[in-house]
């Protein structure tokens, strides 16, 4: 991805189903105006979903998601329709592309559901007209059938194309207003201090996805940002202006807290993005198991991206360490990553999950909300790594809010 780009979990996520053979690359390709996925008259040609970033105007920058048919057989087919239905999590919008040839069956009936069960906006592509006869009656009885919008097309002829668009457009959820990263935390002019370790984990030659979106919302903000080492920082507050924050890497939270005065805020880039993204309140609460944890207990370590694991990796080797330290207890860890998370999360007794930079928001609330469904503890990296290094109260003062709930609560 370049730089420049705007990242995929920023992005609106655009997803397609509907049966095999309905045109869903057809439809995916005439909306991109790209051959993006393969087309062709043999069924289940799609068996991974494809995902494809765009512009999409008025909307902005969107992905599109091309996914496996409906009715797939077999058992690798009961696996992608599984694959099929788990997208849903991260879509913001749903595009059902109905075969105008067969009609509505079973197979758009059930997705359907789902998606009005998961309360996921949804419009319908009517595709093949140019192949189907009295589209006028098949369109009313459709509309009657899945009360959706639906717009009739062909999408190899690019028949109704522009419409498409402007219906998703049209349906798309409305974005609450602009909640930034910490832009909101900050007053024209104030100084923040990021403190990011160059160590062997650090992508070479360039910040982390959080880093970059941080500093850009820092500037937007019009406030003034100034990036140093965990070795540096005592020096650095020593030669500039006082900063209104500090924000560090988890990694080094309790060197930095130990040389960060007091009355200067302090927080972490995942605690950040645990309120940007997820639920902080909920990740805050999740961290108190880790006093009542047992011998036996099964800890799921979840990450939104795949990468080359260290040997000291955070997530798979520093995190379970601290853990097991801190809790004294023997623990048994799990890990998933990417966009592989387990739909069965009963058997474990707490959730550790990363910043979810990767994810968009719609999956990463979904995640929590899967947790908070049954009643299982989840927390992020900074969250936990604060809790077990004694500085969570200082690293939630940024968040009024959240500091004063869990008053309430105590």
């Amino acid at each position: 991805m370049s730089m420049n780009s705007t990242p995929r979990g920023e992005r609106a996520h655009i997803a397609i189903f509907g049966r095999r053979n309905a045109g869903k690359s057809s439809v995916i390709n005439a909306l991109t105006n790209q051959e993006i996925s393969i087309v062709s008259h043999i069924k289940g040609t799609t068996t991974d979903p494809v995902y494809k970033a765009m512009e999409l105007l008025p909307i902005g920058p969107v992905v599109f998601i091309d996914t496996a048919g409906l009715d797939d057989t077999g058992i690798l087919g009961e696996l992608r329709i599984e694959k099929t239905y788990n997208i849903l999590n991260k879509t913001d919008l749903a595009l059902l592309v109905i075969d105008a040839t067969v009609g509505l069956n079973e197979f758009e009936e059930k997705i359907l559901k789902t998606i009005n069960e998961k309360k996921v906006s949804v419009v319908g592509a009517v595709n093949k007209i140019d192949e189907a006869d009295n589209v006028d009656a098949l369109l009313k009885t459709l509309k009657s059938q899945t009360q959706i919008p639906l717009v009739p097309v062909s999408a190899t002829q690019k028949i109704g194309i522009d419409e498409l668009k402007t219906c998703i457009s049209d349906n798309m959820p409305k974005k609450q207003e602009k909640f930034q990263i910490v832009g909101d935390l900050l007053n024209p002019g104030d100084f923040v201090v990021l403190v990011t370790p160059i160590d062997k984990a650090a992508p070479k030659g360039r910040l982390i996805l959080p880093q970059q979106q941080v500093i850009r919302d820092i500037l937007e903000s019009d406030a003034i940002a100034i990036v140093t080492k965990e070795y540096e920082l005592r020096e650095t507050l020593e030669n500039i202006k006082k900063p209104k924050m500090v924000i560090t890497d988890s990694q080094v939270f309790a060197k930095v807290s130990a040389d960060t005065p007091k009355d200067i805020l302090l927080t972490s880039f995942s605690i950040l993005f645990a309120r940007y993204k997820g639920d902080l309140l909920e990740l805050v609460k999740g961290a108190k198991i880790l006093d009542s944890l047992e011998n036996g207990d099964k800890i799921l370590m979840a990450e939104g991206c795949t990468h080359h694991v260290q040997c000291d990796d955070i997530g798979r080797v520093k995190i379970p360490r601290w853990i097991r330290q801190y809790a004294g207890k023997k623990l048994e860890f799990e890990f998933f990553s990417g966009t592989h998370y387990p739909n069965d999360i009963n058997s474990y007794k707490l959730i550790v999950h990363c910043g979810g930079c990767m994810l968009n928001k719609k999956e990463m609330q979904n995640r929590i909300a899967m947790a908070k469904e049954n009643n299982i503890p989840i927390v992020n990296y900074g969250v936990l790594i604060a809790y077990v290094q004694g500085i969570l109260k200082r690293a939630i003062e940024p968040f009024p809010l959240v500091s004063m709930e869990l008053s309430k609560q105590k």
